[in-house]
């Protein structure tokens, strides 16, 4: 079962990884450091509550997920 803090903990990992992509890109078309990261900084932000939003949405849709037993004989 996916727990709420193990949605947060892999939505926290996640938006690190993509901070620091954003980041390069960002910083490759701006050549501005700092304006890089406040962008990187600003997508991260919003991100990871809709990837934490996202995760939790697809806990509650069956599609895929092994059927539990109740009981075997």
């Amino acid at each position: 079962m996916e727990t709420h803090r193990r949605s947060l903990a892999k939505a926290l990992s996640w938006r690190v990884f993509a901070f620091l992509i954003t980041f390069v890109v960002a910083l490759a078309v701006t050549g501005k450091t700092e304006l890089s990261a406040g962008i990187g900084l600003a997508d991260s932000l919003i991100k990871v509550f809709a990837y934490y939003a996202h995760e939790r949405v697809w806990f509650r849709i069956p599609f895929g997920q092994a059927k539990t037993v109740e009981y075997e004989i």
